[in-house]
């Protein structure tokens, strides 16, 4: 798949996990793109979801978001793991791991990104920022 930014063609990565930094310096490092027309982030589009405009560019973001959704899964796995929707500081949302129990992530928990591409899942994996405070009952 390819998609079109300005004046250069860029191959998209196949996996839904998007665009890796190909610099070769910082491969641990997420790109997406953002609408020229709206100003809209998205991430593994092939047009702007809010505007449908095709003229996007390439950014690479900086590697801090909120999780917004956290689920465990433990089918298919020899060990339960979370899933988590993670919207990044640019505006988009990406679907990938946070280390840390599984029953431990929440929404609202502040993370930042450990690697780009999960050598098992393709996907990325996120750390907790900040220890969260829970208060007991």
């Amino acid at each position: 798949m390819y998609h079109h930014s300005g004046s250069v063609t860029q191959q998209a990565a196949g996996s839904s996990t998007g665009l890796l930094d190909p610099r070769g310096q910082d491969t641990d490092a997420i790109l997406f793109q953002r609408c020229t027309w709206c100003g809209t982030a998205m991430f593994h589009r092939l047009l702007c979801p809010v505007c449908r405009g095709s003229d996007l560019r390439t950014e690479r973001s900086e590697g801090t978001g909120t999780v917004r959704h956290s689920t465990v899964v433990h089918r298919n796995t020899p060990a339960a793991r979370n899933v988590s929707m993670v919207e990044m500081a640019e505006g988009f949302v990406v679907r990938g791991r946070v280390m840390g129990p599984p029953i431990g992530i929440h929404s609202g928990d502040r993370v930042r990104l450990s690697t780009a591409k999960d050598p098992v899942r393709s996907e990325p994996v996120f750390q907790l920022l900040d220890e969260p405070y829970r208060a007991w009952s």
